[in-house]
């Protein structure tokens, strides 16, 4: 099954991100950007959007993780200057035949993407 699925998790409070903004963006040679998908993450913790259960092709891509924004609504005391804002992680995908599962495990002070097995 092709696409990718991303999937975010609050750890600082044991719990998923709903609520969080999330954008998936393709990123050309030349460095343009084209938006793919974008949306808050559900309160299952995944963004659900279908565009991201197609076919990608090989290259660039980046997602953006509001985290400033979510901690703001979820615990209101998010300093102005926040330690994290937008977090970007830029990834490639190689084999356009197979699933990216991008869990985001998260707290206002630091966070871990990664490539899962889902």
């Amino acid at each position: 099954m092709p696409g990718i699925s991303i999937h975010v998790v609050d750890v600082s409070r044991g719990i998923v991100a709903a609520g969080m903004r999330v954008e998936l963006i393709a990123v050309a040679p030349d460095k343009t950007e084209r938006l793919i998908a974008s949306g808050s993450i559900s309160a299952t913790g995944v963004l659900a959007d279908a565009a991201l259960s197609r076919t990608f092709e090989p290259g660039f891509y980046e997602a953006r993780f509001h985290v400033a924004d979510y901690y703001r609504g979820a615990i209101g005391a998010v300093p102005t200057v926040p330690f994290l804002d937008v977090v970007n992680y830029r990834f490639g995908i190689a084999a356009p035949e197979a699933h990216y599962h991008l869990p985001m495990k998260c707290t206002p002070w630091g966070y871990s993407c990664f490539r899962g097995g889902a």
